[in-house]
Order: structure tokens, then sequence, then C-alpha cells
């Protein structure tokens, strides 16, 4: 018997990946329901090949439900994580709004699944699971191998972010200015703090007093919350005018000494790592040919003469799918393939 999973924000970005790779990976659910607000009601979202019809999120019942994989924005996740997590499903959220409350846990499958063992075996457990920012997850896979290896002093990492982050409405806007461009129109600024289409953009999230930005303040909760809180962790993020897939150039020390050839060969042993580093024209990898695809690739590995032990590294991958549906989805299968949740139908 298979498990009942329902999707909050089914029309979304995010919600029609999430879709997606439940239906490429095969994940053994009996039925899957697509949820959305009520202004998305009988809208058709397709689920491998078939379509589902949205139904309304405030009239549905999730106490036969397994799984709720939700991406919707804090503000809904915050009224109703918490109500569908009481009738005794999980919740798996993809919004900030859980992400830094010490009673939930913070996962990226290849990096800290372990700690599901643990908090399925609270009595009183809430049953919400946070799925990290989307940069943060990426850049996390990359450093897992490497922290256990060498032990990871200090991260030092500039984000190259594409709209896609920020939502159709700012996918929108860079096509839409892109076009403007060619053909001579005014250039509109609605979605960004300025113009997006062939420039970029040191500016992602609200600023906070230390002159950071929340962006960049999550990327370092994060790290420490997940990896390792000795880690100092400092970190620029900027918007960049491409559609999807994040990049970022990450530097690093390490307490031990660890080579660029022996960083290479750990990341390409590594789960959902794969190393593209040709020391030759093209031969590393970009946001384009990372849209679609589900491995962080890490490609310019090298050492850092600057300090000790350090490495420079080179990381990209599809933030729809690795930072926001695909590790979603993973996190249900690993509290699947650890024998954590049974469906309930069955108990």
């Amino acid at each position: 018997m298979g498990y009942k999973v329902a999707v909050v924000g089914a029309t979304g970005n995010v919600g029609r990946e999430m879709l997606d790779i439940l239906a490429e990976r095969g994940f053994p659910a009996d039925e899957v329901v697509a949820l959305a607000s009520s202004r998305s009601k009988g809208k058709d979202v397709s689920f491998g090949d078939k379509n589902l019809k949205c139904q309304v999120l405030d009239h549905y019942d999730f106490s036969d439900t397994d799984f709720c994989l939700m991406s919707a924005g804090g503000s809904l996740s915050a009224e109703w994580a918490p109500k569908i997590a009481a009738q005794g499903c999980i919740v798996i959220d993809n919004s900030s709004q859980w992400r830094y409350d010490e009673r939930i846990p913070l996962i990226v499958p290849e990096v800290n699944a372990q700690v599901l063992e643990d908090w399925i075996k609270k009595e009183d457990r809430i049953n919400i699971i946070a799925n990290p920012n989307c940069s943060t997850a990426q850049l996390l896979v990359a450093l897992k191998p490497l922290h256990d290896k060498a032990t990871i002093k200090r991260v030092v990492v500039s984000t190259y972010q594409s709209v896609s982050g920020a939502g159709k409405e700012a996918m929108d806007e860079l096509f839409t200015q892109t076009r403007a461009v060619f053909v001579s129109d005014p250039i509109e600024v609605n979605k960004f703090t300025k113009r997006i289409a062939y420039n970029v953009i040191p500016h992602i999230d609200k600023f906070m007093d230390d002159g950071s930005t929340k962006e960049e303040w999550k990327v370092v909760a994060e790290t420490k919350k997940m990896l390792d809180p000795k880690i100092k962790v400092t970190c620029t993020a900027v918007r960049v005018p491409v559609f999807v897939s994040h990049g970022e150039a990450v530097n690093l020390e390490f307490e031990q000494p660890i080579s660029a050839d022996e960083a290479r060969d750990i990341l390409r042993e590594a789960p959902g790592c794969l190393v593209v580093d040709k020391r030759e024209d093209g031969g590393y990898i970009t946001p384009v040919e990372a849209a679609g695809e589900d491995a962080t690739y890490i490609s310019r590995i090298r050492e850092d003469s600057t300090v000790d032990n350090g490495l420079n590294i080179w990381v990209v991958s599809d933030n729809l799918r690795k930072g926001a549906a695909l590790n979603t989805v993973q996190i249900a299968e690993a509290l699947i393939n650890r024998g954590l949740v049974k469906p309930r139908a069955e108990a």
C-alpha cells in the first residue's frame, strides 16, 4: 500500500516541480492531491502523464494524508502548517517560516538525514520539517563531504542567484525587460529594486542592522544549524539575469590539509555531487547546463595559496529542484527509506 501526498502551492514554480519530481522518481504514492487557493480551484496541473484538478486548501481534510509538501510562502505556512501537522500529516515546508525553530528539523538528506531518526521518536514532536534556503542546500551538499574529511573552519561564499528564486513575477520581469532593451521600450522595474536585465543586483531580501541582507543571514544560520555551529560563514548574495539555477563561488579554509586532487576525488564519490572540472575552455558547469538536472555540480576546484589549507570551488545547481522541490521530495523519501513512516491507511 502506498502513501497519500498533498502538494500545497501546486500552481507555483516549485509546486509544479514537486509534482514533476514525484512522478519522475516513482514516489510510492497511491494518491497525489494538488492544493491551491480558491482562485485556482479546478485548474489543471500536470502529474506525470495525467492532469490533476486543483482543490482548495481551506476545505481539505488531511486526516488520511501522509505527507503535505508545502510551497506557498511563509505567512500561509505559519497559519496552515501547524493545523495540518496536528492532523497527523507530516508537513515538509519550503518557506523560511520554520527553519530557525529549534523544535523543527532543517534537512538536506545528503547532509543530515540522521536527524530524522531522533525527531520521529519524540512524543511531543511537531510534524513539520523545514526545507532550507535554495542557496544553502546546494552549498552544503558540496561542503559536507569536505567537512567530514578535513573540518571546515571558514566559508566565504558569493552567490549568483537566478530570478526564479524570486518567483514567476521575477522571471516575467527579466523577460519583459530584456525584450524592452532590444526594441528600445521603456524599462519598468517592479519586482526588483533595480533593473535586472543585463545587470546584477547585490541585494536579495531585506537589509539587516549589520548591513547584511536576510538572504545572506540565512546562509550563515542554516549552515551552522545543519553542518556545524563552529564554522565561520560570510556571504554576499547577488541576483543575476539568469532564469534558473544558482551559481556560487566558494572559498574554504580547513583545519587539516586537503589538496585539490583529494577534494576532487572526495566530491566525485559524494552523494548528490557531480564533478565537472577540466582545466580547459568549457571544462566547467554553468547555470544553463544545470537547469532541469538534479545534481549539485562542482567545478573550478583549486587550492588557495593565500591561507593555510585553503580551497576554492564553483558550485551550481537548479534552485527549483535541489534548492526546493527535489530536496522536499528527498526528505519524504528519507523518512520512508529509513522505515520511519508507514502509510496511514495501512496502519
